[in-house]
């Protein structure tokens, strides 16, 4: 058989050869620092076999910020975890252990509770394992056997996982330990040059709040110490700018087990949420959007129509009434079904389109306990929503608008757009020639406003292909934030029509449109992306005056007064504590300006402390005016 290789060349290897049996034909160095094989795009392990025609990439040692090298050196990590996790603790059940973006994890059922102060001590055991070196070996089996085999070690886990396993079972084995895994591995552990546990945390079983909660142990590895060094570097920045702490030190936010993932939002917390919905209203206003507010809770009946009962229904939260036990409610996961019986309310011309709804309503979706995040994954979810209704040939038109909506947001957070095409998913609704119409249309409008784009196969939504906008924050992390989603099917399930200039009915076409996000998710994202230290125009408190005693507290009241007339968020630091104490504290609390107070201060010269260390001293009118300009 042949492969090709990168450059375009044929490789001719035996049948049946591997992605190692690739790499010695190409010479020793190479299958002795190689790590894995890229086929046709896909990793895979190499000791799996190759196939005629396939297009490969083997990948080494020296591929060290490849996504998919860095995967297979911490899958292999992770492994070395579990060993050196069940040599310390006899008696500990295994459960998972996958790779995941900057590390890995592995779930533990422990006789007794880990501590996080234990870590140091499975860290070393992992140190002593690499220094003694291992070798992975991998192995396809039946079922029964591998059933057999995790029944006789007592891995309660690892038997549930054989039996719910999709397609051939495969064992990986290092040193002593024997670990149920579809791979890729490493071929030995000598390329793990660095390696670190970061925390520990509890975990479902499988996300699940039903089922046991597990010890998760989270670690990294690299393929130097440079790299591993640089990245405890950044996981030290983030750790300072996580918003969990962050909105408990600025008084934002806090969270309840009385209602899981449903922030309660402090009146802090609360202006920089009503600017950033202040900003969405007026913009809408100015680019032709008109708000609508739509019911919380639909019979089920709705979402059938909708398609979201058959698609959806695992992450909706079902209620009953008590006069009517027989029927059965939802309370909304997302705006659309609402916005559709909007449109149907009414007779519809050519000439009423586009119509452009935007709601931003409170939505409810049912998060496993396991995967809720802070405000970055929620049950209770707010959405910058938006529903547009159009005809055919205002396509283009109505996404390269909302593109540059989208620019227009994102710029005044200084984030960068990256856009990714989400193609038809296996599950859904409607046929190829509407999927296919709905692809291109959106691939045109990519192209149309010059964004660069990969696509990601598989990834829209049941009833129609969508834009997703991802961005880069400060700390280098990739989030998604807005979308677009072009849809063919739901108005047609609903019965949506139009009369057309043929004075015909035709169906319009939906454009769901959610720019900034969830707000919860954007306003986790903000408080990470500034560290707790909002631009002038998003800080909770703007000003903070500080008389230095009692004496002053009314010319500072004065002072207070003055720029709260001026249409600024002030408020008056009281002198219960020494005025470097206070001066301090509004450090702490990221505060713009702070401006103190005492015996030589007057309208006339106020002693301005701006955030970052700068000092001046301006008259309240020049200060006013300096204000203006932010």
């Amino acid at each position: 058989m042949r492969v090709t290789l990168p450059d375009n060349s044929d490789l001719e290897l035996p049948d049946g050869a591997t992605g190692l049996d690739a790499a010695r034909a190409i010479g020793p160095k190479l299958a002795e620092q190689a790590v894995l094989v890229r086929v046709d795009g896909r990793a895979q392990d190499l000791r799996l076999p190759l196939h005629d025609g396939e297009p490969i990439q083997i990948l080494t040692t020296r591929d060290t910020h490849d996504p998919d090298a860095l995967a297979v050196l911490r899958h292999s990590s992770a492994h070395l975890l579990a060993e050196a996790v069940r040599r310390l603790y006899p008696g500990v059940k295994i459960a998972i252990g996958p790779p995941i973006e900057n590390g890995f994890y592995y779930d533990f059922d422990f006789p007794e509770p880990v501590r996080e102060e234990e870590l140091p001590r499975i860290e070393e055991e992992v140190k002593r394992e690499l220094a003694e070196g291992r070798e992975w070996s991998r192995d396809e089996i039946s079922r029964d056997a591998a059933r057999d085999i995790f029944r006789a070690e007592d891995e309660p886990y690892k038997v549930e996982l054989v039996d719910t396993a999709e397609g051939d079972i495969s064992l990986y084995t290092q040193g002593d330990f024997t670990d149920l895994c579809r791979g890729p591995h490493l071929q030995n552990s000598k390329p793990i040059k660095a390696f670190k546990l970061t925390g520990l945390a509890g975990a479902y079983w499988r996300g699940d709040s039903t089922k046991p909660q597990l010890t998760r142990i989270y670690g990294t590895a690299f393929y130097s110490q440079e790299d591993l060094d640089r990245h405890l570097e950044q996981l030290e920045e983030a750790r300072k700018r996580d918003h969990r702490r962050l909105g408990t030190q600025l008084d934002l936010f806090h969270l309840s087990e009385h209602s899981p993932g449903s922030p309660f939002w402090h009146p802090k917390g609360m202006v920089v949420w009503n600017e950033l919905e202040d900003l969405r209203r007026s913009e809408n206003r100015r680019r032709g959007y008109v708000e609508v507010k739509t019911p919380l809770l639909y019979d089920v009946e709705t979402y059938v129509t909708s398609g979201h009962y058959e698609n959806y229904a695992e992450n909706i939260f079902f209620v009953s009434s008590k006069e009517e036990s027989d029927k059965q409610f939802a309370l909304k996961p997302m705006n659309c079904p609402g916005h559709m019986l909007l449109f149907g309310s009414g007779l519809r011309s050519y000439r009423d389109l586009p119509i452009r709804y935007a709601e931003s309503s409170t939505l409810h979706r049912d998060e496993l306990a396991g995967t809720l995040h802070g405000l970055l994954r929620v049950r209770h979810i707010t959405q910058d929503d938006a529903h547009v209704f159009v005809t055919e040939d205002q396509i283009q038109d109505e996404i390269h608008a909302m593109v540059d909506y989208a620019r227009f947001l994102y710029d005044l957070f200084e984030l960068e757009p990256r856009a990714e095409l989400s193609t038809r998913p296996e599950k859904r609704l409607g046929n190829d020639d509407q999927w296919d119409r709905a692809e291109g249309a959106l691939e045109e409008a990519l192209k149309r406003n010059g964004l660069d784009y990969v696509i990601s196969p598989g990834e829209g939504t049941f009833y129609g292909p969508k834009i997703d906008l991802h961005m880069t924050d400060s700390l280098g992390r990739s989030w998604q934030m807005g979308t677009i989603q072009l849809d063919y099917q739901m108005p047609m399930r609903f019965g949506l029509t139009y009369m057309g200039a043929d004075n015909q009915e035709h169906h319009p076409v939906v454009i769901h449109r959610a720019l900034l996000g969830s707000l919860e998710r954007f306003m986790g994202i903000l408080i990470e992306h500034y560290a707790g230290a909002f631009p002038f125009w998003l800080a909770p408190v703007q000003v903070r005056i500080l008389p230095v005693g009692e004496a002053h507290h009314d010319g500072a009241q004065g002072i207070a007064l003055k720029l709260r007339e001026a249409g600024y968020r002030v408020d008056v630091g009281e002198p219960t504590e020494t005025i470097g104490k206070r001066i301090r504290e509004a450090e702490l609390e990221k505060i713009p300006f702070v401006v103190v107070y005492g015996d030589r201060e007057s309208e006339e010269s106020l002693a301005i402390r701006e955030r970052g260390g700068a000092q001046a001293t301006l008259g309240l009118e020049d200060f006013v005016a300096k204000l203006a300009t932010l």
